[in-house]
């Protein structure tokens, strides 16, 4: 017999919509965790540079000269100038301020300030570009803006092992989407991490995968996750269903026979497909607002074969996500009603109360860092 359990109430409006509370947790959930930037290939050469912003902090992603990732507050030493306004690129051999050209190396050494020579006590190797701590997993890049943090492997939670089998470093990025989501980033994850709302939401998914075929882990502090199996005769999540491409190789039976939802917090999402890995980078612009970038990844020995085509993979997701954005959407217009009370979650939404649990467990620590 099913064993019963707690109720569990979703959170106050305000979590949701407060400005004042948006600005705090960005403290606690992006300024002080591992935040997922991207694909790690995409800095695949000596001096090729990204810029992405976290938290409102722009930072500059690249490779120095020895090929190591690196990522440099972009702000120049001098007087504090934005050294690249370009959101991807490559550098020569070496970044310049556009203002006065002091020019950094690029391990993020100071190696030419014009006008500086005559400065008594000034020495260039006191202002290199200030320097945020990189990792990547499996081909994931993270970035932490805190100091001294924890290494990434603790965050993720052992997950850095569960998934070996795909192989994500190996995987390449056939298409990418770009959403932007009228909805709070933490509606976002609470909605990837239950499927209740799939039977009316998305009828194309539920043909392919029933929404009672879940099964989830206990949520834990940098984790949400589970899996869904495939329906009989159903060989991936595709507009049809069918296996077009071979499985991704070293996968066992069971794992081409679901596909596999993790929230990695505080911005990733990962799908794991039995032929193909979909990655969602939530990127918070306010309150209400958030910006995901979709990549659909795919083993380059099937790119590489004639006819190679992953619309039936991107169609399917890019349909299932604008189904998503949409209800997120409207959640975020009803939380603003002065009717709104919290309401109760079911039993299939258990990954949304531990979500919750976390987040009123941060806030209270917080609260009494502030006042012991």
């Amino acid at each position: 017999m099913p064993q019963n359990v707690p109720l569990a109430l979703s959170l106050p409006a305000r979590y949701y919509t407060s400005t004042e509370y948006y600005e705090r947790e960005l403290d606690w959930f992006f300024r002080a965790m591992w935040v997922h930037v991207g694909r790690a290939q995409a800095l695949g050469r000596k001096g090729a540079f990204q810029v992405h912003e976290i938290a409102g902090d722009s930072l500059i992603f690249t490779r120095d000269d020895a090929s190591r990732l690196r990522a440099f507050h972009n702000t120049c030493r001098h007087r504090g100038t934005r050294l690249c306004a370009q959101a991807s690129g490559t550098f020569a051999s070496t970044i310049q301020c556009p203002y006065h050209a002091w020019t950094f190396g690029l391990d993020g050494s100071l190696i030419a300030a014009p006008g500086m020579d005559r400065i008594e006590g000034f020495a260039r190797a006191d202002y290199p570009l200030f320097e945020a701590p990189v990792a990547e997993w499996d081909g994931n890049l993270f970035v932490h803006l805190g100091e001294s943090p924890a290494p990434l492997e603790t965050q993720l939670g052992g997950r850095d092992r569960m998934f070996q089998a795909w192989r994500m470093q190996d995987l390449a990025p056939a298409r990418r989407i770009v959403y932007n989501v009228a909805a709070n980033w933490k509606m976002i994850i609470h909605n990837y991490s239950e499927c209740l709302h799939c039977p009316g939401v998305h009828p194309a998914l539920q043909k392919l995968s029933h929404y009672l075929s879940g099964e989830n882990e206990p949520a834990e502090p940098g984790v949400l996750g589970g899996k869904m199996k495939l329906r009989d005769n159903v060989g991936t999540l595709t507009m049809e269903g069918r296996l077009t491409r071979a499985c991704l190789p070293g996968l066992s039976h069971e794992e081409t026979r679901s596909v596999y939802y993790y929230a990695f917090l505080p911005n990733l999402l990962l799908s794991l497909h039995p032929d193909y890995v979909m990655t969602h980078t939530l990127w918070p612009r306010a309150t209400d607002q958030t910006e995901i970038v979709c990549e659909w990844l795919f083993h380059p020995g099937e790119m590489a074969r004639p006819g190679f085509n992953p619309d039936d993979a991107v169609e399917f997701w890019d349909l299932t996500n604008r189904q998503d954005w949409h209800v997120c959407e409207e959640m975020q217009i009803g939380l603003r009603s002065r009717a709104y009370r919290p309401g109760p979650y079911s039993h299939r939404e258990d990954l949304l109360a531990g979500f919750d649990r976390l987040i009123l467990e941060t806030e209270q620590r917080a609260g009494n860092a502030r006042n012991p």
